[in-house]
């Protein structure tokens, strides 16, 4: 989908919405993404938080520290 085709998506769903506490939030949500620079967030933590969240993405991507779809299927069945 194209910048221009989800622009005009996006206008219609709006015109779309009637309730006002809706809109709100998602103008909300939007103003808050579009004024937002790149790596705010990563700048606010301290440097434990950071190493924190570099070890948990190199884990992330270890098979030692994985758990199987069908593990977590079985563990978890009574809810599923």
């Amino acid at each position: 989908m194209s910048t221009i085709e989800i622009k005009q998506s996006f206008h219609n769903l709006i015109d779309s919405i009637d309730n006002e506490k809706i809109l709100l939030f998602f103008y909300d949500i939007i103003k808050r993404k579009s004024s937002s620079k790149d790596g705010q967030i990563w700048n606010k933590l301290t440097p434990a938080q950071k190493d924190e969240l570099l070890l948990s993405l190199a884990e992330s991507e270890s098979p030692e520290y994985l758990t199987s779809n069908d593990d977590m299927k079985n563990k978890h069945k009574k809810w599923l």
